[in-house]
């Protein structure tokens, strides 16, 4: 038969420490030590929220200017704890770290992102956003791309009959955006030569010119403007050999004869009712600050 097994006796509280009056099995003692337990964790909680809160940008990014073939960096100084989350992007559109975009972490709160083998697609404008448990917070600058002057397609070499119209393109890029000229023989093609030769181009709708009458051509206007009129006086020097038309219509908005145009990556030269005087040599060129590039073209019109 079994025996029972003795009871325990109960444990007695501990004896409060060498001078120490207070007696922790008190209710009110107890009491005041929950509030006490209760502050501590709320102050614990408010230092982790500082420590660990969101992330912050101490020192923001920078406009960069890169050159055509080297490397651009932008650098952000940031404030987050735990480790947060670096997501760069351009012009809204994510970019991932690989050959030619590199996410650099250097030190613990310094992070870089390197643009490599720069040209002018990299254009735009780059943000980072840094995201943590506790929120985010992101940035944004510019790398602004210079580029020399240069001519990526010249103008092909041309023939033509008379009368026809001739056109001369040419693939242009640089950053800045470059000068555009044109040269025929060598000679520069002038500004009044993209509007029609002479006052008489610039005159306003309205007023009238002489008709110069060529030897090649009856209906080429006086050097090579394209109006028609009923003035009574000159608003250019005639032409050799140009006879008076005393009457004949308007002609606005008249057309030039031989001018060029200038896009955002093209430029194209236009020679309207072309004779054998257009035959040549003509020369586009390109120049901003960083350099310069030309090329060349040979027109026969027969």
């Amino acid at each position: 038969m079994s025996k029972a097994a003795p009871a325990k006796k109960p444990v007695a509280a501990a004896p409060p420490p060498p001078g120490c009056t207070l007696d922790i099995n008190d209710p009110q003692v107890q009491k005041a030590a929950i509030r006490i337990q209760a502050s501590y964790r709320g102050h614990r909680s408010r230092k982790e929220l500082r420590e660990n809160g969101p992330p912050r940008v101490l020192e923001p990014l920078k406009d960069v200017v890169l050159i055509e073939g080297s490397a651009a960096k932008l650098t952000c100084r940031i404030s987050a704890f735990p480790d947060p989350f670096i997501r760069w992007s351009k012009d809204g559109k994510e970019l991932r770290d690989g050959p030619k975009y590199r996410y650099i972490f250097e030190d613990p709160d310094v992070v870089a992102l390197v643009v490599r083998d720069g040209e002018l697609a990299d254009l735009g404008q780059y943000s980072i956003n840094v995201t943590n448990p506790f929120g985010q917070c992101s940035d944004s600058a510019r790398i602004f791309v210079e580029v020399p002057a240069k001519i990526q397609k010249g103008p092909d070499n041309t023939k033509a009959r008379k009368g026809a119209t001739v056109t001369l393109a040419a693939e242009i890029m640089g950053e800045p955006a470059p000068d555009v000229g044109w040269t025929k023989d060598g000679e520069d093609i002038e500004e009044d030569d993209r509007r029609g030769r002479g006052p008489a181009a610039r005159a306003g709708p309205g007023a009238g010119a002489w008709a110069g009458w060529g030897p090649e051509n009856p209906r080429e206007w006086n050097k090579g403007g394209e109006l028609g009129g009923v003035e009574l006086s000159w608003l250019c020097s005639p032409a050799p050999g140009a006879h008076k038309m005393t009457c004949g219509p308007a002609l606005f908005p008249f057309p030039c004869r031989v001018f060029f145009e200038i896009g955002s990556t093209t430029t194209t030269l236009t020679i309207r009712r072309a004779t054998p005087r257009d035959s040549g040599k003509y020369e586009v060129y390109v120049e901003n600050s960083l350099g310069m590039d030309q090329s060349f073209a040979r027109v026969d019109v027969a």
